[in-house]
Parts: structure tokens; C-alpha cells; sequence
């Protein structure tokens, strides 16, 4: 037993032996191929990278401010003494044209004149009749006692009626020329000699220069809450902006567009928002466009915000409101006077509070 032991002592220390030796070898051939393989990378760094970020909504101070309501329009500067020149004669013919346009004229000085030269034969006609006419009216007079009355009476009549045509005549003959009504200059010309006129077509435009004021139009929406005496600002390119107050609204028309019932005739002084403006300088000149704006309504010292600050659903309106600690909450607010870019908060808010924008 004994010999046995030692005998597995021996052959178990030859085993373990070589197997250590193995070992041995393996571990140093592992260790030799880990210096030969290739340099791991090295790690990126990443700290530089900066992350998209949530856009934030605007946030507006609550402020206190003088806020005005205004209503929009466009005219020209025009002359207070201006007048449409036409005839009332139907279907003659312009014979001539006296004037052009930019023309200087005096008052009484031909403008027009239409060929009435069937009118004038009539007149000469007519009056060698009535010469007759009159002859045999003395001698009817001298024998009025031996008359019937109403046989008299009769050619009286018609010898009347016939000096009445006359008359009348000589009228419309008269109403062949167009004189100037007043000191001023031409400012336009709508016709050309031998066109055919109608009654009442506009011929010319004459206005006087030196006596100017600032007309305009606008919707009749933004007509009706405009008042005699309201200040208006007038922005003219080349004067910058002016201040004045509206001293007369345009009269009532007969369709929408401000203008006449056939939309072509020109437009008259009374038909016109005018406006008052002290000094308007003396560079502009007639016919030069401008904008206005009327103050319809001016409230001082109010609480506002701007509109994109204002949330509504329904009838509600309502704000969301920054605290001190960055948190938000939900306003109910009364909502007042309204601009193009502010809000009057009657009740709900005060100044110096912050609001998100939309």
C-alpha cells in the first residue's frame, strides 16, 4: 500500500508538470500577440456638441400707454376754389378750344366755344319774323276797339310765345361759350376741338392754385365713426407727416363708389373728407397724394399688451402669465380698446407683469 502511494505520488507530479510548462507558453504566446495588435481609437469627445434646444416663446411686459384708434384713407391736396367746366347744349360740335392745360385764365376769359352756326341762322331768322310781327301789332292795336277780345287776345299770345323763342335762342347761343368763372389755372383738359359734346360731359378743370387743402376718402365703414374736429395726421411724401382736424365729411352718394351716378364724372370738393392743416407748406402743390389718418378714439394711462400676447376661445380671453419662479398660469382678462398691435386689459393685469406670446 504504501509502495502504491508514492508510486501515484511520482506519476501525478510528471503529469502536472508539463501541463505547467504548457501553460507557461500559452500565456506568454497571448501576451507577445497583444503587443503586436493595433492601438485601440480614442474615444471622441463629444463635449463640444451642443444639443437642439425647445424654441421658447417671447415673453412681453404688461406696459401702461396713451393708446389711439385710427381709421385709414388716401386723397390729394386740392384747391378750395375748383370747379367742372361744361355746356349744357346736347350734340354740338367743340368749334374751338382757347385753353390747355396748365394754363393761366382770368375771370370771364373764353375757354370754349361749340359751333352753333344752325342756331345762329335761326336767331336772324327769327328776328326779321318778330320785326314783321311787330309791324302787324301796331296796326292790330290801332284796331283793337273794332276786334273780337278774343281774337285779340289770341294774337297777342301768339306774338308773345314767338319773342319768348327768341329769346331762348339767344340764350342757347350764349350757352355756346365757356368762360372762366374765376382767377386760376387750367388743371386739366378732357376734350379736343371737333369732338362731339354732350350735355353736361366735363370740358375742363380750372382751380385756383393759392387757395389748397387736403381731401380724402375712405370706406364708408371708416366714414361713420369719423366726427367734425377729430385730429388727423396727413403723411405727404414730400412734407412728412402733418397735423390738422377734420373740418368737413364728404355729402351722401348715390352708389358706392363716391363718385356720380354714371362713375365717370369728376369728383367734387363736396364729396370729400376735408381737413384743416395750418401749415401746409408752401412747396405742395394741387393734385399731390397723401394718406390720412383719423383719431376715432384716444384713451390715456391704460394697461395694454401686445396682440400677440392675447389668447382667445369662444367669448373667453385670456393670458398666460410668467411668474417670479419662471412657472405659468392662465389669466382671465376684460379685454378694451383694440389697435393693430395692442390690447387694452381693462381688468386682469397690471404693469410690469411678464405674458407669453403665442
Amino acid at each position: 500500500m504504501k509502495w502504491w502511494t508514492e508510486y501515484s505520488s511520482r506519476n501525478n507530479r510528471k503529469l502536472r508538470r508539463p501541463a505547467t510548462v504548457l501553460t507557461a507558453v500559452f500565456l506568454s504566446a497571448a501576451l507577445a500577440g497583444c503587443s503586436v495588435l493595433p492601438d485601440e481609437p480614442e474615444e471622441e469627445d463629444l463635449s463640444a456638441i451642443q444639443l437642439p434646444q425647445i424654441s421658447k416663446k417671447p415673453e412681453y411686459d404688461v406696459t401702461t400707454k396713451t393708446l389711439e384708434t385710427k381709421v385709414s384713407g388716401s386723397g390729394k391736396v386740392m384747391s378750395t376754389q375748383e370747379r367742372t367746366l361744361y355746356f349744357t347744349l346736347e350734340g354740338k360740335r367743340l368749334k374751338k378750344l382757347y385753353v390747355e392745360s396748365g394754363a393761366k385764365v382770368k375771370a370771364g376769359q373764353p375757354i370754349a366755344e361749340l359751333d352753333v352756326e344752325d342756331l345762329q341762322k335761326s336767331l336772324r331768322t327769327q328776328s326779321l319774323e318778330i320785326k314783321k310781327q311787330e309791324l302787324a301789332m301796331k296796326a292790330l292795336l290801332r284796331t283793337k276797339d273794332e276786334m273780337d277780345p278774343v281774337d285779340f287776345e289770341k294774337q297777342m299770345l301768339d306774338f308773345e310765345t314767338q319773342r319768348q323763342q327768341l329769346t331762348e335762342l339767344q340764350a342757347d347761343i350764349a350757352k355756346a361759350t365757356l368762360t372762366a368763372p374765376f382767377d386760376g389755372t387750367i388743371v386739366s383738359v378732357a376734350v379736343q376741338e371737333g369732338a362731339l359734346i354732350k350735355a353736361y360731359d366735363a370740358i375742363c378743370v380750372v382751380a385756383n392754385p393759392s387757395s389748397l387743402t387736403v381731401a380724402a376718402t375712405m370706406s364708408k365703414d371708416d366714414l361713420e365713426k369719423v366726427a367734425l374736429g377729430m385730429e388727423v395726421q396727413v403723411d405727404i411724401n414730400n412734407a412728412g407727416q402733418l397735423k390738422g382736424k377734420v373740418k368737413q365729411l364728404p355729402q351722401p352718394q348715390t352708389d358706392g363708389n363716391g363718385q356720380g351716378g354714371n362713375g365717370s364724372a369728376p369728383l367734387r370738393l363736396d364729396q370729400y373728407l376735408l381737413v384743416d392743416v395750418p401749415d401746409l407748406p408752401k412747396t405742395i402743390e394741387r393734385g399731390t397724394p397723401l394718406s390720412v389718418s383719423v383719431i376715432v378714439n384716444r384713451k390715456k394711462d391704460v394697461t395694454v399688451i401686445p396682440l400677440a400676447a392675447l389668447r382667445t376661445v369662444g367669448a373667453r380671453s385670456y393670458v398666460q402669465v410668467v411668474e417670479a419662479d419662471g412657472t405659468k398660469r392662465e389669466v382671465d382678462i376684460e379685454v378694451g380698446q383694440m389697435t393693430s398691435t395692442d390690447a387694452e386689459v381693462v381688468s386682469g393685469l397690471t404693469a410690469g407683469q411678464k405674458v407669453v406670446g403665442q
